[in-house]
């Protein structure tokens, strides 16, 4: 698997950027190098980009949302104990929770699969496997 590690989403029409998978990954999540590790053995190009060390732009959220089909708060991760903390039992709009995402990556949902213009949540990380077809 040839892994390219990258910090911005790039939406591009190039033929080759289109074949390469990107995926949002924690080195500390287990399901996230679950997924890296069923992409190693499909031998699918992967681009790596380690959110906690190169956070997403407000801009990246919003794009990652549009391609997840889905709104701020049903990618955070309710169960880390920052949420509970300072967020749990909170009203947020959308664009309030992309700015604290923003803010604090570890409060996004992983990994996050992007291939052109979907995206998936790889959880479980057996759900890589269909999204690839």
């Amino acid at each position: 698997m040839g892994i390219v590690k990258s910090s911005k989403l790039e939406s591009s029409t190039s033929k080759a950027k289109s074949e390469t998978l990107k995926i949002y990954h924690n080195t500390r999540c287990s399901k996230s190098r679950d997924v890296c590790t069923i992409l190693k053995k499909k031998k699918v190009k992967t681009e790596v980009v380690e959110y906690l060390k190169t956070p997403p732009s407000i801009i990246e959220i919003k794009q990652l949302l549009k391609l997840l089909g889905m709104k701020a708060e049903e990618i955070v991760r309710k169960g880390e104990p920052l949420f509970k903390e300072k967020f749990a039992d909170q009203k947020f709009t959308n664009t309030q929770w992309i700015k604290i995402l923003s803010q604090y990556p570890i409060l996004i949902e992983r990994p996050i699969i992007v291939k052109g213009d979907k995206a998936i949540i790889g959880r479980p990380p057996e759900r890589v496997l269909e999204f690839l077809k």
